[in-house]
């Protein structure tokens, strides 16, 4: 529930809020218009203009209160990441859910930031100091990022664009969540990144080497305990391996 709004015009501004017990920054709000007993003050960040989309160099530069929608609309987009963001969430809250909001709240199985481990996307943080101290920002990599959920405020996420890129995955319908999902991204000196999601409470990254030999056993690795509700550890297992070689058969 909702007890207190705040629409600050300038990032100090909102860090300055954010410090503040029971507060939470508001992008889309599709997370926080789901229902919860305890009241929180919100810190809209409409007005911090954070929706930039831009390439710089070999880069996207995603700004944090961009649209899941805008992202998958940009002609910049590779093809592979606006199937994990069709994924990720339907039409309707595509069109409101926001990059930063996403990755944030996300779990394993979410597509997006499946998709993310993979291409190591920059996540640039920004924290409120004590008083007198400039505010601290900081550019960590995803797996970083989903591995401490640092505090502070995402401000922009980066993704390389000169690099190839597959995301194949299995789910009960067209329109689910997969059950399992492979994100493989491969750079021109070879290196390879293969994330998988569908399940945890984060994505999982199965390798990060210097080439792609071992790729279906990495893949297997990742999933030995990867078993819950949805389907078991010994299917997951077998999946990721499949999908784990269709996606590099996508990059040939």
């Amino acid at each position: 529930m909702i007890s207190t709004y705040h629409r600050p015009r300038t990032l100090d501004e909102a860090l300055s809020l954010l410090t503040q017990p029971n507060t939470v920054p508001l992008g889309g709000g599709t997370f926080l218009s789901k229902a919860a007993a305890d009241p929180v003050a919100v810190v809209d960040l409409q007005a911090l203009g954070l929706d930039s989309l831009s390439v710089s160099g070999n880069d996207l530069q995603i700004g944090a209160t961009c649209t899941l929608q805008a992202l998958l609309d940009s002609e910049h987009c590779p093809a592979a990441l606006k199937t994990a963001l069709k994924l990720e969430a339907p039409l309707n809250l595509r069109n409101v859910a926001t990059v930063a909001g996403t990755i944030a709240a996300c779990d394993g199985r979410s597509t997006f930031t499946t998709a993310l481990l993979a291409l190591d996307a920059k996540i640039t943080v920004i924290s409120n100091q004590s008083s007198g101290v400039s505010n601290q920002s900081s550019v960590i990599g995803a797996g970083e990022y989903l591995l401490t959920r640092p505090k502070g405020l995402i401000t922009q996420i980066t993704i390389p664009l000169h690099v190839k890129f597959a995301f194949e995955y299995v789910s009960r319908t067209p329109s689910d969540k997969p059950i399992v999902c492979a994100a493989l991204a491969q750079w021109n000196s070879g290196r390879t990144r293969l994330a998988l999601g569908g399940f945890g409470k984060s994505p999982a990254l199965a390798m990060d080497g210097t080439e792609a030999e071992g790729i279906q056993e990495a893949a297997r690795n990742a999933c030995h305990e990867a078993g819950d509700e949805w389907t078991s550890a010994e299917y997951r297992m077998e999946m990721a391996s499949v999908l784990a070689r269709r996606a590099l058969e996508a990059l040939k």
